[in-house]
């Protein structure tokens, strides 16, 4: 049985994890896990452990938090005389000494159909840009970024009202069944890893704040995506009477019997939620949140907070989330 050594630092890797840690899985166990270390979540920035760090204490299974992955944590690695390095979602770039410690070597659990969207925000971009599918890919890692040999892809829909909070969690369900059909394979020594074609590749970055912006002069298609896809973070905001209006599911719909406008001009409501023109189309905003307030179906928000046909929320241009080649490394 393969002695793993599992890298990683957000709840999507659980089900993986739970699938290694289960009886029906014959060819591996996690020995240790590397994650972060605890850090201040929350509106009172508790400093609270993450859930790789809780499910492993759970098992007893031995945690290392090291801020730097350094020569001694490459040492710790070494003790364990793993076989395989397991990552997905650590945060941490790994050194070539570290990624060839494993007797088989490092491999990774990325969230994209590589060589779709390397990067650090795959499942946002993908919903956000309008992909109808996306998936997980098994991948070697190598020095450049999301770039090693793939042996095998997960592939996973999108629907028009999946966020990216819904399409992660159909992602992280997907880790099982491709880890079930590869590991087998990889501890035999028969996997074959295949070179990505670079020319295909598009690149996604590190999301901020500022890319919640929405623009109504754009097609409603896209502005539907934009918001569905930043939801929860960093979410996508407007303003209605100098408030911020903030946007957790939108779609696009068409509509008949609605005189064009400008775009971000207020329709109406109808029963699902609030129409605003867009450059082209018509798009339904659901789901509304007013500052202090909880996000709420857009009939609940509008009873308690009416936005009149004609008002006009204002538009701001939307960043660019993906590129044919790496964005330039953000300025600390």
């Amino acid at each position: 049985m393969l002695k793993i050594i599992f890298m990683g630092s957000d709840a999507i890797a659980l089900p993986a994890l739970n699938w290694l840690a289960g009886e029906g899985n014959a060819v591996g166990r996690v020995v240790a896990v590397f994650t972060q270390p605890d850090r201040a979540v929350g509106r009172g920035q508790k400093i609270q452990p993450n859930a790789i760090k809780l499910w492993a204490q759970a098992r007893g299974i031995p945690v290392h938090q090291p801020e730097k992955f350094g020569q001694e944590d490459r040492e710790t690695l070494a003790s364990y005389t793993p076989d395989l390095t397991l990552v997905m979602a650590y945060g941490h770039i790994l050194r070539d000494d570290v990624i060839a410690t494993p007797r088989l070597g490092s491999v990774n659990l990325h969230a994209s159909l590589l060589p779709k969207l390397r990067g650090a925000s795959p499942i946002q971009t993908a919903v956000a840009t309008g992909a109808s599918e996306t998936g997980v890919a098994l991948m070697r890692i190598v020095a450049e970024l999301d770039a090693g040999p793939v042996a095998a892809r997960e592939r996973v829909p999108i629907s028009p009202l999946d966020t990216a909070s819904e399409v992660e969690t159909k992602l992280a369900a997907a880790c099982v069944p491709l880890l079930a059909r590869t590991l087998p394979a990889l501890a035999a020594g028969s996997l074959a890893f295949v070179p990505q074609d670079s020319s295909h590749a598009t690149f996604c970055r590190k999301l901020e704040k500022a890319d919640g912006a929405v623009d109504f002069r754009r097609p409603a298609t896209e502005v539907a995506a934009r918001v569905n896809g930043l939801m929860p973070w960093p979410g996508c905001a407007t303003e209605f009477s100098g408030q911020p209006l903030k946007l957790g599911l939108a779609e696009n719909c068409n509509l008949i019997g609605y005189k064009p406008a400008g775009p971000g001009t207020v329709l109406g409501a109808d029963a699902e939620g609030l129409l605003v023109a867009c450059g082209e189309g018509v798009v339904r905003l659901r789901r509304l949140q007013r500052p202090g307030g909880r996000m709420l179906p857009a009939g609940e928000f509008l009873r308690g907070c009416p936005v009149p046909a004609g008002a006009i929320l204002p538009s701001r241009d939307m960043p660019v989330l993906i590129a044919d080649k790496p964005f330039p490394r953000a300025r600390k």
